[in-house]
């Protein structure tokens, strides 16, 4: 009788794990679909990207459409700038909202509750409620057209805020009084004990601020219309009117468009993981 229960239980086991493995194949595959579909529409000509009936495969691989992205000097110039852009505000993102969080999490001073609401109350609020207001603040400033209205506006974060002060909560409280009656400033005590801590949650927040800068759309649109200024994703958005029904084309300067952003999640995936980790919120 044990053994036929213990036959019965380890067959369920095999259907439990195949059912997985079956489940986990599915999902792979339905969310890497859209993206090999766009490599491969890169190697299709004008009229191949829209066919009908549906063709996943170009009846010729041929490289010319990367190859004339690439030489595009537009491209090459949104590809650029948008790079130098997010990289200056994933860094000054990184370093803004990691002393919020630090004063927010490890300080005390007067109205504490009211600052720590007023910081985290933009998470409730959508970014198109503030999209007219946001563009006539920096209209008025006089930054319309400068790398500044990218970077300066979305720098402070509410979201990374909160997740970066719920990291320093979780850091234990002994070693931050040895350091203090050592004589250390919070200042020291913030960029030599909390900064080296703080190096996988720094890669998850770095990579959602590179994100967030990397895809944006909307605001671009509404504050640049220098043409050396011309982010990724405005550049690409406004391909269809520039270049007419060039799909084949679209699609090459689409695939290099999310390759930085691909590279660099691969590269740093072990932080990504590590970081939401251990800054569980308790």
């Amino acid at each position: 009788m044990s053994t036929t229960t213990t036959r019965g239980s380890l067959r369920r086991g095999d259907r439990n794990r195949l059912l997985k493995i079956v489940g986990l194949v599915l999902i792979t595959v339905s969310l890497l679909f859209p993206l090999a579909w766009m490599v491969i529409a890169g190697f299709k000509g004008k009229t191949e990207v829209l066919r009908s009936p549906f063709q996943f495969f170009p009846d010729m691989w041929d490289p010319k459409n990367y190859v004339a992205i690439v030489q595009d000097p537009q491209f090459s110039r949104a590809m650029i700038i948008t790079f130098l852009g997010a990289v200056i505000f994933t860094v000054l993102s990184i370093a803004v909202n990691s002393m919020a969080a630090y004063a927010l999490a490890r300080l005390d001073f007067a109205f504490k509750r009211f600052w720590w609401v007023f910081c985290i109350l933009p998470m409730f609020i959508p970014g198109m409620a503030i999209l007219l207001t946001s563009f006539m603040v920096v209209s008025q400033l006089g930054m319309l057209d400068t790398l500044a209205v990218l970077i300066i506006p979305g720098v402070a974060s509410a979201v990374q805020m909160f997740f970066l002060r719920q990291f320093y909560l979780n850091m234990p409280v002994a070693v931050e009084e040895a350091a203090l009656i050592d004589g250390a400033s919070r200042w020291q005590i913030f960029t030599k004990i909390f900064v080296p801590q703080s190096a996988a949650v720094f890669v998850v927040v770095g990579i959602g601020s590179y994100m967030a800068y990397w895809n944006a759309y909307v605001w671009p649109i509404l504050t640049i219309t220098n043409p050396d200024l011309t982010q990724i994703m405005q550049f690409l958005g406004n391909f269809r009117s520039d270049r007419g029904n060039e799909w084949g084309l679209l699609m090459a300067g689409s695939t290099l468009a999310a390759l930085p952003t691909i590279i660099l999640v691969l590269f740093f995936q072990r932080y990504i993981v590590n970081g939401v980790r251990i800054s569980g919120i308790k």
